[in-house]
């Protein structure tokens, strides 16, 4: 191990810029959920396990057509959970890590939570491949357009599963929003927003000479994070 720990340590002094990549795993830390453990989703929401409910059954578009009272729930109790939980210290770590380096840093991430930004990290840095709660679009993808969810403060009723509060609207056409997240069977997911940070990203890869990426949290359910850790420091060697 101290072997190991003395060449982690090499490896972060060598780099001249470093890539996070990070899952669900990293959020976990903060005390959120991980819907993708044994059981995970059922214990964050054991009301959905009375139901039969599984998380691809609430987080796909088709729920808010089926049962809107209820997607819209789990919409806002979502956001309000993740703005009020505070990101643990792991964050910080990775901040002072990589304000040493002369590239500086990107973030590669699948969670929908925000924190990272909320850890202090700059958005323009920050490529988040599944979208964000924190950013809304229409339903209808009416113009391929989302925007910030900062005037959205949903009101939640726990008990009977209902958003309390009015549900967001498209300032466009009028009718109602969601989040810009990419959900299951999801087609109309704008990645406009989180695309243009993607072309940053790329062209800070091309910058970096020496890049160390650190994964956090990545699971295999759904290897995005993995694959694109493995594929870049392939393509870096």
């Amino acid at each position: 191990m101290k072997n190991d720990l003395n060449y982690a340590v090499e490896l972060i002094k060598k780099s001249d810029g470093i890539l996070i990549t990070a899952g669900a795993g990293m959020s976990v830390d903060s005390g959120l959920p991980d819907f993708r453990s044994v059981g995970g989703f059922w214990n964050a929401y054991p009301a959905f396990r009375e139901h039969n409910i599984n998380f691809e059954d609430i987080a796909t578009l088709l729920a808010y057509d089926q049962n809107p009272e209820l997607a819209y729930w789990f919409y806002g109790h979502r956001l309000l959970q993740y703005r009020n939980i505070i990101p643990h210290e792991g964050y910080q770590i990775l901040k002072r890590w990589a304000a040493t380096k002369p590239q500086g840093y990107f973030v590669f991430t699948s969670n929908v939570d925000g924190h990272f930004q909320k850890a202090g990290f700059e958005e323009s840095c920050v490529y988040e491949v599944h979208g964000t709660l924190e950013r809304q679009q229409c339903i209808k993808n009416c113009h391929h357009l989302s925007w910030s969810a900062q005037d959205f403060h949903p009101e939640v009723d726990n008990t009977m599963l209902r958003l309390t509060s009015e549900k967001p609207h498209c300032p466009n056409c009028g009718g109602l929003a969601r989040q810009n997240v990419l959900m299951f069977n999801d087609w109309t997911y704008v990645s406009t927003y989180q695309n243009t940070k993607k072309v940053r990203l790329d062209m800070w890869l091309e910058k970096v000479k020496n890049l160390l990426v650190i994964e956090l949290g990545a699971g295999k359910a759904i290897p995005t994070v993995r694959h694109f850790s493995e594929r870049t420091a392939k393509m870096k060697k």
